[in-house]
């Protein structure tokens, strides 16, 4: 076998590689040799079927075997002679000329081809020791507990009929019945009988509820109202639909006393608990806020201290997937580049160097967990498994074999668990300095906070 290395740019190589016929053939000899033992023919002894008619009969398979398998040799002793990471699979081009192949399957030419290769850069890392994060804390005060109260109270609260006449004001229940119409056509979805629906609430869409004000049980009424742009059922998103309506009944909010009885219609044994249990919930939310924004600056921060040549390939892979979401969301929400304030062209710029972000932060990422030897434990990811399988009650089988029988689809679960615990990794070497914020700033959405890869 000949390799000669024929382009060396950048993170690109490409090779050419000639594997001479004789090599070839001396392989398919060899392995017509180990079937003469095995396969029957008709005329002939078991085993002593002559290798030259089982050539006539098998050749051209064993030497379409042959190839692929001397491609796979070959590409992999070029990787492991010059010690590369792959980027991406490499890409392997046969002959051009039509019949290039088949003189070679055939067995009267060379195997000649070249194979495209993506390497990943070699790069130094940096010292995570002089990195400096801030670690925002916020304490569970007793006004968040009250408050959280307050809307499990509201969002638990009973109802009692309005009496006869009364009308619907905001925030009391509405029993009704309606069948809705686009241009005049029944759709998927639009007919209901006997649901309850709390003015204010903002469960239905835009401008629905505003129009129940002021009907009575009993009261026939139509109603218009357009679905959201981004609705998730696209077919209905920005159209205006028309809804014949009848309330039933109208009933009215009771008042909610946050007590021990009030807990137990909830299942939790007293008040108490209940706080409990709110307090225990806040904290989980304070707590992983906490978490992001730690993981968000020490992310800004490897970045900001690592710089190397990008495979192009992956970026733009990268790129292709940012940049698909980017313009689902739009289309979703029917809204422009202009309406957003920007171009197509600035958003492709902007978007770009997300890519190149995610791709850097990734390879660091990688090369931090491979030099530390951090590693995903199979208990790992079959725990993360059963909780995504969870998700899907009545599908517990399909979702569990999806992923253990698709590598792309294991992948994304092992990947978010690696980072995870690289970035743990790196939080017990960084200096991290605590200060005490109020809930409100710990869970604000702060656009100057950098964006996670």
């Amino acid at each position: 076998m000949q390799v000669t290395e024929t382009l060396a740019d950048g993170l690109k190589r490409e090779y050419r590689v000639v594997v001479p016929i004789a090599d070839l053939d001396a392989k398919v000899n060899e392995r017509l040799t180990e079937l003469k033992d095995r396969v029957r023919l008709n005329g002939f002894r078991p085993g002593k079927v002559p290798i030259a008619h089982l050539k006539r009969v098998y050749g051209r398979a064993v030497m379409a075997e042959t190839i692929e398998e001397a491609v796979r040799e070959a590409n992999s002793s070029i990787v492991s002679d010059h010690g590369f990471k792959l980027a991406m699979d490499p890409k392997v081009v046969m002959p051009g000329p039509e019949g290039a192949i088949t003189e070679v399957v055939a067995g009267k030419a060379d195997l000649a081809y070249s194979v495209e290769i993506e390497i990943l850069p070699k790069f130094e890392l940096a010292d995570f020791k002089d990195i400096q994060i801030e670690k925002p804390v916020a304490e569970v005060t007793e006004d968040e507990i009250a408050a959280a109260l307050d809307r499990i109270a509201t969002q638990n609260r009973p109802f009692a009929d309005k009496g006869q006449g009364a009308t619907a004001a905001d925030g009391d229940k509405v029993t009704v019945s309606f069948t809705g119409t686009i241009d005049g056509a029944p759709f998927e979805g639009g007919k209901a009988d006997d649901i309850g629906i709390v003015i204010g609430s903002r469960t239905f869409i835009p401008g629905f509820e505003e129009q129940l004000i002021g009907i009575a049980a009993g009261e026939n009424r139509t109603i218009r109202s357009a679905f959201p742009a981004n609705y998730p059922q696209t077919t209905l998103a920005g159209k205006e639909a028309t809804f014949d309506v009848r309330a039933t009944r109208i009933e009215v909010p009771q008042n909610v006393t946050i007590d021990d009885a009030f807990a137990k219609s909830l299942g939790i044994e007293s008040v108490e608990k209940l706080r409990d249990a709110v307090r225990e919930r806040l904290a989980r939310e304070h707590n992983a806020a906490t978490r992001m924004r730690m993981k968000r600056m020490l992310l800004d921060a490897l970045d900001a201290r690592h710089t190397f040549e990008l495979p192009p390939t992956l970026v733009a892979q990268e790129f292709d997937n940012v940049w698909r979401t980017l313009v689902a969301d739009l289309e979703a929400q029917r809204r422009s580049f202009a309406d957003e304030g920007t171009t197509e062209e600035a958003a492709r710029a902007e978007y770009g160097k997300i890519a190149e972000r995610r791709v850097r932060l990734g390879l660091v990422i990688a090369e931090i967990g491979e030099r530390n030897d951090i590693k995903v434990t199979e208990d790992e990811i079959s725990r993360a498994i059963v909780d995504r399988v969870r998700q899907f009650p009545g599908q517990e089988q399909q979702v569990w074999d999806y992923y253990r029988k698709n590598a792309n689809a294991l992948a994304s679960i092992r990947a978010p668990i690696y980072e995870e615990k690289v970035v743990d990794f790196l939080l017990e070497l960084v200096k991290v300095t605590e200060r005490t914020v109020t809930a409100e700033e710990l869970h604000k959405d702060d656009d100057t906070l950098p964006s996670s890869p």
